[in-house]
């Protein structure tokens, strides 16, 4: 990823990863949508589980971003053996810490449910299902980590192929446990939990292979107990603040559903469909992100500077400008977009509403996302969470509240806009400065 031009490069490190970040929504719909023809108790119980599923997905991708970092700027340095160090012991910190993470989960069960509002009636289900996802979490991290590791060489077709397979096991098998269909026993939600283990553990396998016998990242020789401690340190180093990152977003998007709840069932269904539609629109700039990190990763370590510094500028300008472009989409289809979710007009009004202030924001929001890789991949994990905590403590929850107490809905629609403006332009700032010397240096 040293050499040729860049923006062609980023788009082919980019473009897989729009297939695979689709694939990955399919997964949620398809576990949603199946569980959901079982009963409203059965949707109820998985629902519950969707913070805990999701604070673990953020130990993952802490871990995933701390390994693509890591790796990348060991292949531009040109290092082979530290690269194959820092891939195996990245999955073996993996495992370990998913080992502590299910012990703690299945331990506390019924006293964390409890506590996030789950009845008698549906905690038996609750206990069912988490007691085989816990135990199958090495499936979801593991896999995770891998592809990271595959990334950081410049592969993210193979990544992408991975999370689509992923997702295609995963729509075959649920029927077939939840229902019972062909000979299988009738598993309902406790089959949701097996065909979801199962399709991760057959992705685990295809990675692994991929790792070991495409790329030979791996290093199978005996190592000393300082390499593995060094190794670990300097994943840490990212992966920890890289994950407290990813689970304060989620639980800021928390606080923000409750401040919609108190406008009414309506307002709570229009958040609902205008944060699932801001999430497909903008999977080209996830997508980005994705490819960012190897690119970065390497060419930093290479000392290729105006390399970072040219696909920082491209990445601004294709945020933006798809930013401006879903703008446009969005305020000419909101109304058809809309019906989509729903046929009630207060919940159709409320959308329409939704879709033609958020996205106003949309250019400035992905520029967010690529300063934070861009600040992971040459290794300053502090400042990409320090950047999220004062988009989240300063910015989005004060705005939040402020605009829904003076102009209600509307009023905090829009304070979310401006606080993801805000954001966009200290991203901006924050990796001018710390990029600032190395710009200077390749100038």
């Amino acid at each position: 990823l040293t050499e040729g031009p860049v923006a062609r490069t980023l788009a082919g490190l980019s473009l897989p990863m729009v297939a695979g970040l689709f694939s990955i929504l399919a997964f949620n719909l398809a576990d949603t949508y199946f569980v959901s023809q079982l009963g409203t108790r059965e949707l109820a119980a998985m629902s519950f589980t969707f913070p805990v599923v999701f604070a673990m997905f953020g130990v993952a991708m802490g871990l995933g971003t701390a390994t693509t970092s890591s790796v990348s700027r060991a292949i531009g340095r040109g290092e082979p053996q530290r690269v194959g160090r820092l891939t195996t012991d990245s999955f073996i910190l993996s495992f370990l810490t998913v080992l502590i993470f299910a012990a703690i989960g299945m331990a506390t069960i019924e006293p964390l449910f409890r506590a996030l509002g789950a009845g008698e009636e549906v905690l038996p289900l609750i206990n069912d299902y988490m007691l085989i996802w816990y135990p199958g979490m090495v499936f979801l991290v593991i896999p995770m980590v891998t592809n990271a590791a595959i990334r950081a060489t410049g592969n993210t077709r193979f990544p992408a192929l991975i999370m689509i397979i992923g997702t295609s096991l995963n729509f075959l098998l649920d029927p077939i446990f939840i229902f019972g269909w062909f000979g299988v026993p009738r598993l309902e939600l406790k089959g949701a939990a097996i065909a979801t283990v199962i399709a991760r553990a057959i992705t685990l396998v295809a990675s692994l292979v991929i790792v070991h016998f495409k790329e030979r990242l791996l290093d199978l020789s005996r190592p000393k107990v300082k390499d593995v401690i060094q190794s670990w340190k300097q994943i840490s180093a990212i992966a920890i603040p890289a994950a407290m990152t990813n689970i304060v977003q989620p639980i800021s998007f928390g606080i923000v559903t409750r401040i919609v709840a108190l406008h009414g069932e309506a307002a709570i269904a229009a958040w609902g469909a205008g944060t699932r539609v801001t999430a497909f629109v903008l999977i080209p700039v996830y997508a980005l992100c994705s490819g960012l990190v190897p690119f970065v990763g390497q060419n930093w370590g290479a000392s290729k500077f105006h390399r970072v510094r040219t696909a920082r500028r491209y990445s601004y300008r294709f945020a933006f400008l798809w930013g401006l472009l879903m703008l446009a989409a969005m305020s000419a289809t909101a109304e058809w977009v809309a019906l989509i979710f729903s046929a009630e007009e207060a919940v159709v009004e409320r959308i329409v509403l939704y879709l033609w202030i958020l996205p106003i924001a949309y250019g400035m929001s992905g520029i967010f996302d690529i300063a934070e890789e861009i600040m992971n991949a040459i290794g300053k994990p502090l400042a990409a969470a320090l950047q999220t905590l004062i988009h989240t403590i300063v910015f989005y929850l004060p705005l939040a509240m402020a605009g829904s107490r003076w102009l209600e809905l509307t009023g905090l629609f829009s304070g979310l806009a401006i606080a993801d403006i805000l954001g966009g332009l200290l991203g901006i700032t924050m990796v001018r400065f710390l990029c600032g010397q190395k710009d200077r240096v390749s100038s």
